[in-house]
């Protein structure tokens, strides 16, 4: 098949991208919402206890961590589109077998499986954006793809309760297979490829290797900062949000699968309603003044989960999850995306997930161990606790990137560009 060619300077060609962009990851993202609810109660079927239950939610979590990085560099060899198709057969494949998996160790491995489709989907996905936008459009583009991504995840949980309620809960499973197969197919005939669409000129250097966008932006500091930000919201989201809220839900309060499900939905349509809200704080305060108030609220969102006794309660948690995630939005990835030594979109882009997806693959099982042992209260302050912590030194120390404010740190350096520091 001929590769569709992509140009920067066109804004239809940037626009029919993304849209198709959108379509695929939304897919994709459907069916993963529509396991959420039914992971912790199928892995538990199993006779594990909390904690490993957890691991289920983390392997998934340790496939993305372990291939982030390298899918990135293989983004950058083999097309950004090849990348998408091949993890969205690879997740297809993993979620088929979760489904039919007998034995317990067999499910911690097909899940392990998927995690690596959803590196390499999601890698492929934000380097196509990194490619596809400018400083001054990547606030609005990537907001604009993380609203359609978080609405096709709020929409999942509540689709995926009803599944597991009528036809039991392997059938959620089943679902996630067919539409990344699905996705797969859209991303082959539909996405254009976008690597190389940015003209170098005759004499600019080449563009800088893993390694050495490695060294600059791991002593740079705020590339490190945003990445511990994202660390704690995949913490939060897969340890809390998806293995200890459902529980208190079903076990504490006695909801049944399709409220749970119905709950989460609330928070990521939430996240979607008021990702215009991100726009606008960006646009008005930079990144920093989205990527805080997310943080902060996000924070508030586990301690009143924590207190949730009642069903009133639990869902003004999911209220307030729901507005500091999609206040924070996409600002992270801006941030990060605006950070990318040049001509090193997926290596940057690679490099951030591998630090976000840290947050996945601890959060679930660390976060279990403490509910085993402490209680899920207790497991959900400290997380509370900890977007307190990594929001202060962020607001302290991170400079702002928006509007040509900071250069992008050059990978050929020795050191990091002082304007970083």
């Amino acid at each position: 098949m001929a590769t569709r060619r992509f140009s920067l300077r066109s804004l239809d060609a940037t626009y029919i991208a993304l849209a198709w962009l959108i379509v695929v990851v939304c897919t994709n993202q459907l069916g993963f919402g529509i396991i959420v609810p039914v992971v912790p109660a199928f892995a538990r079927s199993f006779g594990v206890s909390q904690a490993l239950a957890g691991l289920v939610i983390s392997v998934y979590g340790l496939g993305r961590l372990l291939f982030d990085l390298p899918m990135g560099g293989l983004a950058e060899r083999w097309g950004r589109r090849t990348v998408i198709v091949t993890g969205e057969i690879i997740t297809a494949v993993g979620s088929l077998l979760c489904g039919v998996a007998g034995e317990f160790w067999q499910l911690i491995l097909f899940r392990f499986i998927a995690g690596i489709g959803a590196a390499t989907v999601l890698t492929g996905a934000q380097v196509l954006l990194a490619d596809i936008t400018t400083p001054q459009t990547r606030a609005k583009i990537m907001n604009t793809y993380q609203g359609a991504f978080l609405c096709a995840v709020g929409i999942g949980p509540a689709v995926g309760g009803v599944i597991a309620d009528t036809l039991g809960t392997r059938a959620p499973f089943f679902a996630f297979a067919f539409l990344s197969l699905a996705a797969s197919v859209i991303a082959l005939t539909r996405i254009p490829e976008t690597r190389g669409n940015r003209v170098r000129a005759a004499d600019a250097p080449p563009p800088p290797r893993m390694g050495e966008t490695l060294a600059v932006l791991l002593r740079t500091r705020g590339f490190l900062l945003i990445g511990a930000v994202t660390f704690v919201s995949f913490f939060a989201r897969t340890g809390a949000l998806f293995n200890v809220v459902p529980i208190i839900g079903k076990d504490r309060i006695g909801l049944s699968a399709s409220v749970v499900g119905l709950a989460i939905s609330v928070a990521s349509l939430m996240n979607f309603f008021t990702i215009p809200i991100s726009t606008v704080l960006m646009g008005q305060w930079g990144r920093k003044g989205a990527i805080l108030p997310g943080a902060l609220l996000s924070g508030a969102a586990f301690a009143v989960f924590a207190f949730a006794f009642h069903a009133p309660v639990f869902f003004l948690g999911t209220i307030l999850w729901g507005f500091g995630g999609g206040i924070g939005g996409a600002a992270p990835a801006t941030y990060a995306a605006d950070m990318a030594p040049r001509g090193a979109n997926g290596v940057t882009m690679g490099i951030y997930l591998t630090l976000a997806d840290a947050g996945y693959v601890v959060g679930p099982f660390l976060l279990g161990i403490i509910a085993d042992r402490a209680g899920a209260s207790a497991a959900l302050l400290f997380t509370a606790v900890l977007f307190v912590l990594v929001a202060v030194p962020f607001a302290l120390f991170a400079p702002e990137t928006l509007h040509g404010k900071r250069n992008r740190p050059v990978a050929t350096a020795p050191v990091i560009p002082s304007a970083l520091d």
